[in-house]
């Protein structure tokens, strides 16, 4: 009678780039892989912004997880979000998106869960200042942003005008420099001659920034350069402010000084700050792993867990020699991960521990002008974008995203035009209507 040999289980939370580069570092090995995520498609974050500006489609920077894998005939795909590990039985629990109790058993584990937005104890202040770190933040921000405008043509007080065409922006790393950069393409260029009675073009973009430079991580030189692009285009930086309160109408910040200034702004984005996600802290739990301020969890040089060699830890959730939470971090460290289960499952000689190959960093400011930083390489201006451009066509998942990719941002950067800014608005008359029709319907016989 023939045996039948159960193969390894790898179960790997979260389809990012970590979860994804494992996955593919798995894809000839004789394991079965279950790559779980509470989303199906694998996103590219570092373009969310675009999509959000009207640049990009969904579809450019967004993937179905299942069609990414679909030639990886050892990898399924499950949707639903990991709630908690038990490394004793080595089980994943996880809930489907109606509720239901998924247990997942695994003989390896790898966590790619990324960071989400952290608002510093102030949760409050999400209702009224999305983040951008999932494809729903992106386009509720795409909404937020052409809706200010349309507002603010109807506004018949100039006070509250003034308060549509006012974006604030909380945060002076990429994400908040490459958005406030975009707003203000979008006013002076994309919405110029588009509307009757404001001048788009007066909008106010307010970009805040807690230390003394935004893009701080790519040093001084740089940081500068991008600094006096976003002042060229029109963008106001507070440095060295923090806030203390968001609503509707605005913000309030604090300066050094102790001093608190209040904005009015119809429109404030969160760029600011990430956090583990509850995962990362459950894990934590069960294994004794430790966690930074942010939620990361510590992990070896082989990226495995203190005494729980089957578990890695990979990607922004991950916290080993200050490692940055990039694109790049995560790609490498997913596909070490995925190299060491491999090599252990074939018998052959575990890898050596993780070592990160700087691959530079980039943010893109505005048209034509970008910087980036490889190693003691630091190119801005025209030459940085160029580099930019190649950078992210040749990381873009899949050939129709970059070939969709490279079309749209042809005809952004030669007109201006961005093709994809059609946004959606609560139908508020729907239940009203719904409650006139029982009104005015005869009562039942």
């Amino acid at each position: 009678m023939e045996d039948h040999v159960t193969p390894r289980r790898v179960v790997i939370i979260g389809g990012g780039f970590a979860g994804l580069f494992a996955a593919r570092a798995l894809r000839r090995a004789p394991v079965a892989v279950t790559v779980v995520d509470r989303r199906a498609h694998h996103l590219f974050q570092p373009l969310l912004y675009q999509c959000a500006a009207g640049i990009l489609s969904e579809g450019q920077i967004a993937q179905p997880l299942r069609a990414v894998l679909r030639r990886h005939r050892n990898v399924s795909c499950l949707l639903a979000e990991a709630t908690d590990v038990d490394p004793r039985a080595k089980v994943v629990h996880a809930r489907r998106p109606d509720g239901g109790a998924l247990e997942l058993p695994y003989d390896d584990l790898i966590v790619a869960v990324g960071m989400r937005q952290s608002y510093f104890g102030h949760d409050e202040f999400a209702a009224h200042a999305p983040g951008m770190k999932t494809l729903d933040d992106a386009l509720d921000i795409r909404r937020r942003l052409y809706r200010a405008f349309e507002m603010a043509e109807t506004a018949a007080d100039p006070e509250e005008r003034r308060q549509w065409l006012t974006f604030a922006l909380v945060g002076g790393g990429p994400t908040g420099v490459e958005l406030a950069g975009q707003i203000r393409e979008i006013a002076g260029h994309t919405l110029d001659r588009e509307f009757r009675t404001i001048d788009s073009a007066q909008a106010r973009v307010l970009l805040f920034e807690g230390s003394d430079e935004v893009l701080g991580a790519f040093g001084k030189q740089l940081a500068d350069r991008a600094a006096r692009t976003l002042q060229h285009l029109g963008v106001e930086i507070h440095l060295g402010t923090m806030v203390t309160a968001v609503d509707a109408d605005g913000l309030t910040v604090k300066d050094r000084s102790g001093g608190s200034t209040r904005f009015a702004a119809r429109t404030v984005l969160w760029t600011a700050g990430v956090e583990a996600p509850p995962i990362a802290a459950a894990l934590a739990r069960a294994t004794g792993a430790t966690q930074d301020r942010a939620g990361r969890i510590a992990v070896e040089p082989g990226l495995t867990l203190e005494g729980y060699p089957n578990i890695y830890v990979t990607g922004d959730v991950m916290s080993l020699n200050r490692l940055p939470g990039l694109a790049e971090v995560a790609m490498q460290t997913g596909a070490y991960a995925g190299r060491a289960v491999r090599h252990f499952v074939e018998g052959r000689k575990q890898p050596k521990p993780f070592k990160y190959v700087d691959l530079g960093s980039a943010a893109y400011v505005c048209r034509g002008r970008a910087v980036v930083k490889v190693g003691r390489l630091h190119l801005s201006g025209l030459t940085g974008w160029l580099a930019w451009l190649l950078i992210h066509i040749a990381f873009l998942t899949g050939f129709r995203s970059r070939l969709g990719a490279v079309l749209s941002w042809g005809v952004t950067f030669a007109s201006s035009a961005r093709r994809e800014r059609a946004f959606t608005m609560p139908d508020r008359d729907a239940p009203t209507a719904s409650l006139l029709e029982t009104k005015g319907s005869p009562p039942p016989s």
